[in-house]
């Protein structure tokens, strides 16, 4: 029997994306591809990359386990929430009982973010800290976060991994950082980190950095970020036997760069444009600090989270696998004049 996929957050930025290069990507043979909809409207749009749409309500337990069940989907990319697994629980239970009726291997992707692997969830930054460390998952489980938010988002990392790990599920968990590069799939083309430096700078007329020191993030154009949903597929379609569960982290990133020098490529390119007076970067103080937390809709003491930190993270599962990222992490501060004209048009 072959395998039944289900992908969720195909309107996505990175969801639809992976979308749009899975008809090219050449994967192994599988049965059939379903795309989670939120709506009739969207049915059409995921036919045209071969995807047969699925309407079910995701926050209802029973709906999910039924769709799961009934269409014996056994390998799920969960791209929609980061930040609870109310959703994931109830699907992974469901692969289960799919395993149990067909007796194939089930498989469960969850995309969680470099947030939850940064100074921002407790994690150490004071050396590098490889993906397929043995010691991430003790940190994951044991980290101190500064923020509630990212406590809930390292939460439904653990509750994926550990109820995977209890139901007889491979689970993996997808590590998206600061993401650019024009989406192309039939729904949001844009990024997030890229556009809260934006949306903040058009409201004060300057770009401005809330950390003094020189901390840095690693990066992926999304076409690379893509490539690695894919290569991970690739693994799984042909039965490799590849790290999952407590050593299932895959780090999208091509490399890192310096916070302080995408401020300033970015300072460049709306200050090119009239949208802001200067590029010069600027420090924040609590003043600024609250009117950018005004811009983003996030307390003034959130704003660091949306548009700093540190995160030492690096990929290497995903090069273990086969992934070769087209775009080196530069390439993003060479982009980034186009990248604001992307925001610009689309935001």
């Amino acid at each position: 029997m072959s395998h039944n996929i289900l992908i969720t957050g195909a309107s996505g930025y990175l969801g639809g994306t992976l979308l749009a290069r899975w008809s090219s990507a050449n994967l192994p043979a599988y049965h059939k591809l379903y795309a989670l909809i939120r709506k009739n409207e969207q049915g059409e749009a995921v036919k045209q990359y071969g995807a047969e749409p699925i309407l079910f309500d995701i926050k209802d337990e029973a709906s999910i386990k039924a769709a799961i069940i009934d269409k014996e989907i056994t390998i799920i990319y969960f791209l929609i929430d980061a930040m609870t697994s109310e959703a994931q629980v109830p699907m992974i239970q469901a692969l289960a009982e799919v395993k149990a009726k067909t007796g194939r291997e089930v498989h469960f992707l969850h995309t969680s973010g470099a947030k939850l692997f940064s100074s921002h969830a407790g994690h150490p930054t004071d050396r590098t800290i490889p993906d397929d460390d043995v010691s991430l998952w003790e940190l994951q489980k044991t980290s101190q976060p500064r923020y509630g938010v990212a406590s809930k988002g390292l939460d439904a990392n653990n509750t994926v991994i550990e109820t995977a790990e209890a139901h007889g599920v491979r689970s993996y968990i997808f590590i998206p950082c600061i993401v650019y590069g024009k989406g192309e799939g039939f729904g949001n083309p844009i990024s997030i980190q890229t556009v809260a430096i934006v949306k903040a700078a058009k409201k004060l007329g300057r770009v401005y950095k809330p950390d003094a020191d020189h901390h840095t993030w690693p990066v992926s154009h999304v076409v690379d970020n893509a490539l690695l949903y894919l290569e991970i597929m690739r693994n799984i379609l042909s039965d490799q036997n590849i790290g999952f569960g407590k050593n299932g982290y895959y780090l999208a990133a091509s490399g890192s760069v310096s916070w302080n020098d995408l401020y300033c490529a970015m300072a460049r390119g709306l200050a090119k444009r009239k949208v802001i007076e200067t590029d010069e970067v600027s420090l924040v103080d609590d003043a600024v600090l609250e009117k950018m937390g005004a811009a983003l809709g996030c307390p003034k003491d959130m704003v660091p989270l949306f548009l700093g930190g540190d995160c030492t993270l690096q990929a290497r599962n995903g090069r273990k696998i086969g992934w070769r990222p087209q775009f080196p992490e530069e390439h993003i501060l060479e982009m980034a004049d186009e990248e604001v004209d992307i925001i610009l048009q689309n935001s």
